[in-house]
């Protein structure tokens, strides 16, 4: 009986230094990567020019690890719809970790698939890495397919993916 009591007790004590460990933990001071204003502004500016070189008018949005826009390029000519779609694919992108198209095909297979506020199920949307932390997303949309968007999007990410590592 006394063994039973002392593994009772031994898994207390053990429970309660890890409450402690966990408290002391998590009064540390975190660093997180993120995205620059001029990082955001590079992904967009290539997004847009890499699309418009294959005859398309795009919006591009750039958000932050948190889902905040941190910058929105509307090229000229652009559909008034597209903001609201590079928007949502990028915040997709973003809350799922993975591209839009990655998205379709997980989501493609579950009847009904989710329907989350906010997201929708179009390529086009590219999760931004740090590494393997996302701390954003770009979302393109406005040419003729969200195939060619994310080529664009990729185009983006690529042009500072030296900055990411």
């Amino acid at each position: 009986m006394s063994h039973i009591r002392f593994s009772v007790l031994a898994v207390a004590t053990l429970a309660l230094v890890g409450a402690f460990s966990m408290t002391a933990l998590s009064q540390d001071l975190l660093t997180q990567k993120v995205i620059s204003v001029d990082m955001a502004q590079t992904m967009a500016q290539t997004a847009v020019a890499q699309c418009r070189a294959n005859g398309y008018r795009v919006t591009a949005t750039v958000l932050d690890n948190g889902g905040n826009v941190k910058l929105v390029l509307r090229d000229d000519g652009a559909s008034i719809g597209s903001l609201d779609i590079s928007h949502r694919k990028a915040y997709s992108a973003l809350i799922f970790r993975r591209t839009t198209a990655e998205s379709i095909k997980v989501f493609g297979a579950m009847t009904p698939s989710p329907n989350i506020a906010g997201t929708v199920m179009l390529a086009g949307g590219v999760p931004i890495k740090a590494g393997t932390e996302t701390i954003g997303a770009i979302g393109v949309s406005g040419a003729p397919g969200g195939d060619k968007d994310e080529v664009c999007a990729d185009a983006g990410i690529a042009k500072i993916a030296d900055k990411l590592k």
